[in-house]
């Protein structure tokens, strides 16, 4: 049986996406095998590759400020994301989250994949 695990807050990676993240919750850290949560910063201006994730499913729950993010086979619709607000985003569904306020937008993100990194595949 595995035992609880605490991982405190560390410092940030660069992701494939294009976006500095906060470990927190993976394969990696914690020995998870089915979820992988970690804490996204993204500062005015800042603009994820786009991508999407082949094989898992991702919730976001937006801490603080606001950002947006094109989405869809031709990243053609347009979605804002506000404090507060939860973000479902189904596996294969292509996406680029973006912030284009003059403040610091701040997301918990959850996925499926414990790999955080293993299934982004960059368009």
């Amino acid at each position: 049986m595995k035992d609880c695990k605490l991982v405190r807050s560390g410092e940030a990676f660069h992701g494939k996406q294009g976006l500095d993240y906060f470990s927190g919750i993976s394969a990696e850290t914690a020995g998870s095998t089915g979820i992988c949560m970690h804490m996204l910063a993204m500062p005015p201006g800042a603009r994820a590759r786009a991508h999407y994730h082949e094989s898992h499913e991702t919730a976001i729950f937006m801490l603080e400020g606001e950002s947006e993010m094109l989405y869809g086979p031709n990243l053609d619709k347009v979605m804002r994301v506000k404090q507060g607000d939860f973000l479902y985003i189904p596996p294969g569904m292509p996406h680029q989250p973006y912030n284009p306020t003059d403040k610091l937008a701040r997301a918990v993100i959850a996925r499926t994949d414990p790999n955080e990194q293993e299934s982004v595949v960059l368009l």
